[in-house]
């Protein structure tokens, strides 16, 4: 099984700045895709940047040059740089990775818990 812990949410003020991290830990074999959705209150969860296991990485529009999606593959971690944020940034936020605890079993999806992101004006 694969768990995924996210951290570094909280609250700023519009134009600040955070750093998301979430660590996969548990049974892993190999970890492809990883991304970041967020959910707003009433509002569906969208994606925010994904990126492969080589680096290759695609945004939302809304955050695009704004937001920079990175990982350290050694550390089975992804990160979410957030600048010049926005009260339309508010949301929890979700890590989540394609993933397989072993050679053997198929790839699944797992998500974190969230983390709460709070942008005021």
């Amino acid at each position: 099984q694969v768990q995924l812990v996210e951290s570094g949410g909280g609250f700023v003020q519009a134009g600040g700045s955070l750093r998301l991290s979430c660590a996969a830990s548990g049974s892993i074999f190999r970890i492809n895709a990883m991304g970041w959705y967020r959910q707003a209150p009433g509002k569906q969860r969208e994606l925010v940047a994904a990126i492969t296991s080589g680096g290759s990485t695609r945004y939302a529009v809304s955050v695009k040059g704004r937001f920079t999606i990175s990982r350290d593959n050694a550390k089975n971690t992804v990160y979410l740089q957030m600048n010049s944020l926005k009260p339309e940034d508010t949301a929890v936020y979700y890590c989540n990775a394609d993933a397989v605890a072993t050679m053997t079993t198929p790839w699944s999806v797992y998500w974190g818990q969230g983390t709460q992101v709070t942008v005021s004006s």
